[in-house]
């Protein structure tokens, strides 16, 4: 029974990830990227506002539950919670030392007074969050594919 209720938590929650993720590379990041730089500081400014401590919470939590499974399921199942387990914290590892140092130099920025030696971090912070999507999206086909094996 626990392993069933654990598997829907994870399947929930890798699936939020992945979604989110998703969703910000599939509009956000577009909408953001149209942008001239002051709109873009600003607008970055608001849309990161309340992502932590519910994204970080959520993926670490789906991460700690797969490795739960993991330890108590045997097989197939096992291997993949284990991998889905270490491709969130994966998504863990490029959000918190790749795409949150950048959120914070844009979020000290001043849109209405860039300095002239600005470099765009926009290329930059796609390509990594492009990278933690793609692991949010596989751990959460590991998940599901566990779950219906288990």
């Amino acid at each position: 029974m626990i392993e069933n209720s654990l598997g829907v938590a994870v399947l929930v929650g890798s699936g939020v990830t992945a979604g989110v993720l998703f969703a910000v590379a599939l509009s956000v990041l577009p909408g953001l990227s149209a942008m001239p730089p002051d709109r873009y500081v600003y607008a970055h400014r608001l849309l990161g506002r309340n992502w932590d401590p519910t994204m970080p919470l959520i993926v670490l939590a789906s991460a700690a539950g797969a490795v739960a499974l993991a330890v108590m399921s045997a097989g197939v199942p096992a291997r993949l919670f284990a991998a889905s387990a270490g491709l969130l914290v994966g998504v863990s590892v490029v959000s918190h030392f790749c795409n949150v140092p950048i959120n914070r130099q844009v979020k000290r920025l001043d849109p209405d007074r860039l300095p002239p030696d600005w470099r765009d971090p926009r290329p930059l912070w796609r390509r990594w969050h492009t990278l933690r999507t793609v692991l949010a999206v596989l751990a959460l086909l590991l998940n599901a594919i566990a779950v219906a094996v288990h």
